[in-house]
């Protein structure tokens, strides 16, 4: 990877945007970005690059996302097997094969989001499951640490409980928070950046207040229901991405 200022323009713009979904939704929409970061790098590339990144990200995020935010409860379940799967999804980077992996992702939520239209597309309250959040934080572990894609297996599980804006986005924060912090030395092994990257790493760190800062707003101004239909919007354009990438992996 050379570093041009094509280069530098278009990773800060990615850094930006998934600093802006973190401070808007709390995290698990980091997918969105990698696109953009992809244009100038390999994925691979830019999975090291953003690795570190997303440890400043999640320190910065914090100033927002308080503990008083945090569903105890669910993170207690969650994370045990958001660990256990990143574990997983390191051992079997290797061997498993990514396109299948990202296509069965990507129809799995565009079910599940059709399931929610079918519904009346309302925010309606279920009970708390633990079979439910165990599997959905294995199955984030295993995708983010194989695909970049651990937000729609969380927001499965979390957006049916009917939990408030705050505290949905906040629990979606510390969830990432561990997360990022658990694979960083996973995917260091897997990439070892060059010096360009270190060095685009340390001009994009400029881009994180701005993105967490500017989606802190948005989120502020957002009601409970216009927050619940964005992060059901999202996924859709996740679960795109993910069926296109599947895809493309097979006609490439």
């Amino acid at each position: 990877m050379e570093l041009t200022l094509t280069t530098i323009l278009v990773a800060f713009a990615g850094v930006f945007l998934i600093g802006f979904m973190r401070g808007a939704f709390g995290g698990g929409f980091a997918i969105i970005g990698i696109p953009l970061l992809s244009l100038v790098m390999d994925p691979v590339t830019a999975g090291g690059l953003l690795a570190p990144l997303f440890i400043a990200m999640d320190l910065y995020a914090l100033r927002y996302f308080k503990p008083s935010t945090w569903s105890k409860p669910d993170l207690v379940l969650l994370l045990p097997g958001l660990v256990i799967g990143i574990g997983a999804g390191f051992l079997l980077f290797r061997f498993l094969d990514h396109r299948t992996i990202t296509l069965a992702m990507g129809v799995t939520t565009l079910i599940f989001v059709g399931l929610w239209l079918v519904g009346g597309a309302e925010v309606r309250t279920r009970p708390r499951s633990t079979p439910k959040a165990i599997t959905a934080g294995l199955a984030s572990g295993v995708t983010t640490m194989v695909a970049h894609s651990g937000g729609p297996p969380l927001a499965m599980y979390l957006l049916p409980l009917g939990l408030g804006k705050d505290v949905y986005a906040g629990t979606t924060s510390l969830f990432f928070t561990v997360g990022n912090a658990t694979k960083l030395v996973p995917w260091l092994l897997l990439v070892k950046p060059s010096a360009h990257v270190w060095s685009l790493m340390a001009l994009c760190l400029l881009a994180i207040p701005l993105g967490v800062g500017l989606g802190w707003r948005l989120h502020g101004a957002l009601d409970q229901r216009q927050v619940y239909r964005a992060c059901y919007g999202l996924l859709v354009v996740t679960a795109l991405k993910l069926l296109w990438d599947g895809v493309s992996g097979y006609l490439g």
